[in-house]
Parts: C-alpha cells; structure tokens; sequence
C-alpha cells in the first residue's frame, strides 16, 4: 500500500468514526442531561454547571467543534486549565479552568521531514513488522494522559497511528509543555498504548500497551526531555502474536490478550501495579527495584479496568459488572510478593463491594479520601460511593458513555467525558460541582513533586543556562473542521476508485 492509499485509508475511517468503538451493548436511547440537573446525596450534592458538546442538536452555547470522542481529561496540577483528549479528533483540547473557555488545540498531525527533531533516539524496542516507509507520517489518536515533573509536562499515548488500520505496529506517545501547550518530544511506544502513569518519584513514566501485553518504562530523571530514554520492555506473561490484515478491520478492543489497562505506582515507587481486563484477568505486579515482572494477582472480580491507592487501600473498577472493589494494600502486597520467584498467579480474597452502573471505567477519590467517583458508560451515570461504609451515596446523569473522569484538587469540580459512538451519544464533557456536607481538604499537587522542588527553587535564566528548557517547539497544522468529516463520501469514493483500478492490475 503506497503512502496515498494509505492516507485515503487513514482519513476514511476518521471520516466514519473511526476504530475505537465499544464492544458492549448500547442503552435504547442517548442521554443528554441539561445544564442545571443536580442530585442529592448522603454527605454531598451534585449539579452539572457546564458542558463542552458536539453533537446532532446540541445547544451552540456549549457546543465545540474539536469534541469528538473525548476519551480522558486532566486537570493541571495548578489547578488553573484542564485538557481532554479527542480521541477521533486526534487533538487534545485546553480549557480555562475558571471561565471554561477553549484556550488552544494540540493537534497530532505529523510528518516525516517536517518533525523530524522532535523524535527521541529509537530504542529497538519496537520494530515495525508491517509497515515500512513514511513511518513518522500520521494523526495520533489520543487516549489517557499524566503529567510529570510537577505539571511541566503532560504524557499522551496515541491509540495507534492513523495508517496502522489493526493498531499492531508501533505507535507513539507525545510530551507537551504545559507552560506553552506545544509538544516538545514525540517517543516511540508498542502496539496500541492506552495506560501512561508517572512515579511519585518523577523518575520513571509507564506506557501500557493494550495491544500485546507489555509495559514500557520511560527514564525521565532528567529534566531535560532530549535525556529522556526507553530503560526496559517488559512482557506480562507473554507477547502477544501480531499479524492482522492491512485492509480490513478487526476488534482490537477484544483481540488483545490481557487487554492491559489501569495502571499505578505504589506509594513508595517500588512496584508498579496493571489491571487486565481482558483473558483471565488479574492484576499485575511489576517489581520497579529490579524491573521484574512478578506475575498476576487473582480474586477480584474479572474485567478490571482502572486502579487507584489510597490511604493505605487498592481501589478498582470492574467494568463489565459495573463495581468498586477495594482491599488493604499492604495485603495485595504480601500477596504480590509472594510469586517472586514461584508461580505467576495467586489469588487473593477478602475484597470489599459496591455496585455501580454498568460499565465502570474511570475512578477518582474526593481529596479527604471519603469518596469515589465512577464513571459508568452503559448506565450514563456519575456514581459516588462512600469509602467509610462502601456503598453508593449518590448518582446523576451523563451524557451517554461517560468513559473518563478527573477531580479536581479541592473536590469541587469533576469532569466527565463521555465517548462517541455510533453516532449516537457520547462526543460530550460535563462539568459538575460538587458540594460537600463536610469541607473537604486541599490536595498539594503531587505530579513528580521531587522534580518540582528542584525547578521551582531555580530561575528561568538558570534553567535555560542548563538547556533544561531548550527544547523544539511543535504547533500542528489546523486541520480538524466540518468539511474534513463532510469530505468523506468523497475520500471513499476515491478509495474504492483506487481498489478498482487495483484489481485490474
């Protein structure tokens, strides 16, 4: 396939939305909640103050012609912007904290001469099997995010390059200065990349690849981004063999072995906790001192998708079944330590419950640690679970698919975004203020706060002395607007020229 069917290709399926669809059964009709709906809960309430939407009839005060598909949001550690990741709009969207006005796109449109400087060194970790020219030509389609060395930057794995139709070749991970919102660094990941955690320590950034079992560790010690390398690969139990068609399209959702997801570093950064949602499940345990993979933790329930710790508990969601199951760390970790060197599973009991709405993706804990927020794509709802007794106190309506979640430092924001599917529901991010019978304290911002002491004790003239901050700077070219979606019965019309002209060669 040459690089011009391969684009056509590329802009076909972002034209009919794209390769990322749920694999679930979808609700009879689409949810859309009016700005004012609120809730009442035991210990807080609920109102949804904002909206960022696009979609078939949506208000034009809310609307926003960049939402599509958003998969995540992140809020800056200083509390001031947030970004969303538009996962079929290969862009990630800025908005003002405060007004919630749109500040600025990033937007992941590359090319092989023209970002050539922005590239770490390769790392022979990750060859290409598939594909072999105009590798570095591609939109990146973004899905979760992190930010290191105390907000400075901000970690966005692409879902795959636009080209790689069964996401089973390399993709990439781009790194934005959040000071200027431009992308200062482009690294190669695995095969579809979902997960990216920093450590407390802002030493290390993991990549989770959804698409073979394996995790990536990034060493960004140095605060300068051209330091920053690939330090180890490694595999949960086995990689997972990678030969789908170049054509015709297939469920990598479901066809990805443990479907790799949540990933968490322990408190004191000394292993590295992964949720598989997919095979028999578990949770994987990584042993960061040695960089060893120990093996997977069984007993909770199957189908795990996002992994949170706090005060001194591991918390998940189960996506299918729609819970939060919670244990004591410092059990998960006997458990856990136990395999090095035996088997590669154990299974633990003694988990604590509560159910949720269908479909549990993203949770978040309120800053006294009291509460879990849950978003649940196949209920549409925000559920709000109480950690002092375990059961839900509280749930509101969301756009359809809700899918990713962040709260903000004092608890007082959560934002919600709700993925596109089907062209019903989804392309939504809600915005909802929570109030709180019992004030709720201020969270420092944590986000590689080692590395932030360092920078925040040193002048600007002093970095750039240490070319900390001589980086290359990348804006991408503006091109996500209606006509590109409008053009796409044209650009099909070409492919199937260019397959006719094919088949008589």
């Amino acid at each position: 396939m040459n690089i011009i069917q391969r684009f056509l290709l590329s802009a076909a399926v972002l034209a009919a939305g794209g390769l990322h669809l749920a694999a679930q059964t979808e609700t009879d009709q689409a949810v859309h909640p009016k700005v004012g709906t609120s809730a009442q809960g035991s210990g807080l309430s609920i109102r949804l103050v904002n909206k960022h939407i696009n979609y078939s009839g949506a208000a034009a005060e809310y609307r926003d012609v960049y939402v599509n598909s958003p998969k995540s949001a992140n809020i800056h550690p200083d509390g001031t912007k947030y970004y969303v990741n538009s996962l079929e709009g290969c862009a990630t969207i800025v908005y003002d904290m405060k007004t919630h006005k749109r500040l600025s796109v990033i937007q992941y449109k590359f090319e092989d001469k023209k970002d050539a400087a922005l590239w770490s060194k390769p790392s022979n970790l990750y060859p290409f099997t598939h594909y072999t020219e105009h590798l570095n030509t591609f939109m990146g389609k973004p899905v979760e995010s992190t930010f290191s060395h105390g907000g400075r930057y901000l970690w966005i794995p692409f879902y795959r390059r636009t080209y790689d139709l069964n996401a089973q070749d390399p993709s990439a991970i781009a790194i934005v200065d959040t000071r200027t919102d431009k992308i200062v660094r482009l690294m190669e990941t695995g095969p579809l990349p979902k997960m990216v955690a920093c450590s407390h320590d802002g030493k290390h950034v993991a990549i989770t690849h959804w698409g073979n079992n394996t995790v990536g560790i990034v060493n960004v010690a140095s605060l300068n981004p051209e330091d920053w390398y690939h330090e180890k690969l490694l595999v949960v139990d086995y990689v997972l063999p990678l030969n789908f068609s170049l054509t015709e399209q297939v469920d990598r959702d479901n066809k990805s072995g443990y479907c790799l997801r949540g990933t968490v570093f322990t408190e004191d950064d000394k292993y590295l906790l992964v949720g598989c949602m997919g095979g028999n499940g578990g949770i994987a345990v990584i042993d960061m001192e040695t960089q060893e993979y120990l093996g997977r933790v069984l007993g909770m329930m199957a189908n795990v998708r996002h992994l949170v710790i706090r005060d001194g508990y591991l918390y998940l969601s189960i996506n299918k079944a729609g819970y939060v199951q919670r244990i004591p760390l410092s059990k998960f970790m006997a458990a856990a330590k136990s395999m090095k060197g035996k088997a590669k599973t154990t299974t633990l009991s003694g988990w604590q419950s509560c159910q949720v709405g269908a479909g549990a993706r993203t949770i978040e804990i309120s800053p006294s640690g009291h509460f879990v927020f849950a978003a649940c794509n196949l209920a549409s709802k925000l559920y709000v679970v109480d950690t002092r007794t375990m059961k839900t106190v509280c749930s509101i309506d969301v756009d359809s698919y809700p899918v990713g979640l962040d709260i903000s430092n004092d608890g007082r924001l959560v934002i919600v975004t709700s993925q596109g599917r089907s062209n019903r529901g989804g392309n939504a991010v809600n915005l909802y203020e929570v109030e709180y019978d019992e004030p709720e304290p201020v969270l420092k911002n944590t986000d590689g706060a080692a590395v932030l002491d360092s920078l925040e004790h040193r002048s600007e003239p002093d970095l750039e002395k240490d070319n900390i901050a001589i980086v290359n700077e990348h804006d991408g070219d503006s091109y996500l607007t209606y006509a590109a979606v409008a053009g796409g019965a044209v650009i099909l019309a070409a492919i199937a020229l260019l397959w006719r002209k094919r088949s008589h060669t």
